[in-house]
């Protein structure tokens, strides 16, 4: 089987089991009795740790190989999902998303793998595919873990959800282990463990690579304000309008069905023709007029037309970034590259929630 197909399924299954649980956290802290700021620096705490563990299990994917790092990962998933689930403090609820987060190196290394099978000419496309599959997770997983959950917020379940996260991680980790080869060969892995780029902290990648560093900066911009409108969507929907899960899962379902859209089919298209920086600055322009038309939304109707709006931004600027990041690095170096690169969308998720939860509040 193709190798691209089969990360494709891999990160699929991953993120879909990511994504059952994230429109239910901020109810799970709202029935213990959180406050919308604690609520939201809970979700902060798993991007600070990813933040500070995302170039680490970058540079030892160079290392070691992509497909340790993704089995360490989804290991790390399966036991976050079961704290979570079980959880009936807000005090597990922090170490659920701690050990998440810091277990939480797949991603990084998967798009390192799809660049490692990937020739310069279609890397935007290897690297779409990868996100087309991670927004497919995000655009099934919250509605299906609302519908697990339940529409009531007083007798929501939400044990089930994590049981059925737990069940996904475990066949994404059999996938790997059983057809997912290796993309780096024993030299490459030799190679990254001599002198080079690999030994350089993330602050001394971006230090030494202005085209790393900008795109790194901009990506951070981005995904600040998409953490920004993630962390709050269902405090918002439930406090506005008195949304469930079920209702905010599916108004989250718009906004990565039009993403998924660009990512997996018209990307591929339109990146030869306009360039991977061209749509990543149509991307961006689009989001932002998404985000307004949410702003002044009276209903859900348009809530969810501007969700579309911010999806179509989303799908134009992830593969288009992902791909002007990669073109930074070579094969020694990839891993290390990426997982700075991503760190950015952690320190972004750290500094969205700490800002959307006082200024909700």
């Amino acid at each position: 089987m193709n190798r691209l197909l089969i990360l494709f399924f891999v990160c699929v299954i991953d993120v879909l089991g990511f994504g059952i649980m994230i429109p239910l956290l901020p109810y799970m802290g709202d029935k213990f009795g959180a406050s919308p700021v604690t609520i939201t620096w809970i979700l902060m705490a798993y991007a600070a740790c990813q933040f500070i563990a995302a170039p680490i299990w970058g540079r030892l994917s160079d290392r070691y190989g992509r497909r340790p790092i993704l089995i360490l990962g989804l290991l790390g998933a399966c036991v976050s999902y079961i704290i979570l689930g079980f959880a009936q403090t807000i005090g597990w609820l922090l170490v659920s998303r701690v050990l998440g987060g810091f277990m939480a190196g797949n991603i990084s290394a998967a798009l390192a793998y799809a660049s490692d099978i990937s020739t310069a000419a279609d890397r935007a496309k290897a690297l779409g595919t990868v996100g087309a599959a991670i927004g497919i997770g995000f655009m099934l997983g919250p509605a299906l873990g609302g519908l697990l959950a339940g529409n009531d917020v007083a007798t929501a379940d939400f044990v089930r959800p994590a049981i059925v996260s737990v069940a996904l991680a475990l066949i994404a980790i059999a996938l790997v282990v059983l057809v997912l080869p290796e993309s780096r060969t024993r030299e490459q892995r030799d190679d990254a463990h001599g002198p080079g780029m690999t030994r350089l902290s993330p602050i001394q990648l971006l230090c030494t690579m202005p085209g790393l560093r900008n795109i790194t900066f901009a990506a951070l911009a981005m995904t600040t304000a998409q953490g920004i409108l993630e962390s709050i969507a269902a405090l918002w929907a439930l406090k506005r309008f008195g949304f469930g899960p079920a209702t905010v899962g599916l108004m989250l379902f718009s906004l990565a069905f039009i993403a998924v859209v660009f990512q997996g089919g018209l990307t591929r298209i339109l990146v030869p023709r306009f360039g991977e920086r061209r749509l990543a600055i149509a991307g961006g322009g689009c989001y932002l007029v998404g985000l307004l038309g949410i702003a002044f939304a009276p209903g859900i109707a348009p809530a969810i037309i501007a969700l579309s709006i911010c999806g179509v931004g989303l799908g134009l600027w992830q593969p288009s970034a992902s791909a002007l990041a990669s073109r930074q690095s070579s094969p020694s170096n990839r891993g290390a590259v990426m997982g700075t690169f991503q760190s950015s969308s952690s320190l972004a998720r750290i500094i969205g929630p700490g800002l959307s939860g006082p200024v909700f509040a």
